[in-house]
């Protein structure tokens, strides 16, 4: 099966968990999960991109799969999620991952753009929701304020036929970057003469 076949690039822990949700989804007839959730070799890069860092926030939540995935990849990451459609089965994958993973997962009932909810500087920012350019641009100029230097910023489906506003989003806002495994790869700039990295 290509999805097992894609398991392979995943840390160990995070690829358990992927088999396990794929399977439960399976016999909850949750399709709407395995076609919207981030596919293991997509989900390979965006592990990469978080690295060390502490504090990762996706906006739009699916099913949580990335979110939780993000959270299993590091032992002292903090994760949340924004989407203003909370689905219960999110809550079910939830629990197929031990308690000290589930507390620093917090999924948030609220649309991407109303913001963040602390100052606290965020390490990966994932923006996988209308795609539409309007409301990408919204979202990104929201975000950017605690972004941390260094940090990445990742747009979702960028290039695909049928979002084409992810692409003019990223023109309109003038980011630099590249065009991955259907992402699009900011790094947030550091300041003149300062270190990258995060915590």
């Amino acid at each position: 099966m290509w999805f097992a076949l894609g398991l392979r690039r995943l840390p160990w822990r995070v690829a358990v968990f992927q088999w396990r949700a794929w399977r439960l989804a399976g016999r909850l007839g949750d399709e709407f999960a395995r076609s919207s959730s981030t596919m293991p070799r997509r989900l390979a890069t965006l592990l990469a991109l978080a690295g060390d860092g502490r504090h990762a926030v996706e906006l739009g939540t699916a099913q949580g799969w990335t979110a939780i995935s993000l959270a299993l990849a590091h032992p002292g990451r903090e994760v949340v999620s924004y989407d203003p459609y909370q689905r219960a089965e999110t809550q079910r994958y939830l629990q197929l991952v031990p308690d000290a993973v589930r507390r620093r997962v917090t999924f948030v009932a609220a649309a991407a753009a109303s913001g963040p909810r602390t100052g606290r500087p965020v390490d990966l920012l994932y923006l996988d929701t209308t795609h539409e350019r309007e409301a990408t641009i919204r979202e990104y100029q929201t975000w950017r304020p605690v972004l941390r230097p260094g940090g990445w910023l990742v747009l979702d489906d960028y290039g695909h036929p049928d979002f084409p506003g992810v692409a003019q989003a990223a023109d309109e806002l003038g980011l630099r970057g590249e065009a991955r495994d259907g992402f699009f790869l900011h790094r947030v700039p550091a300041p003149l003469g300062a270190a990258v990295g995060g915590t």
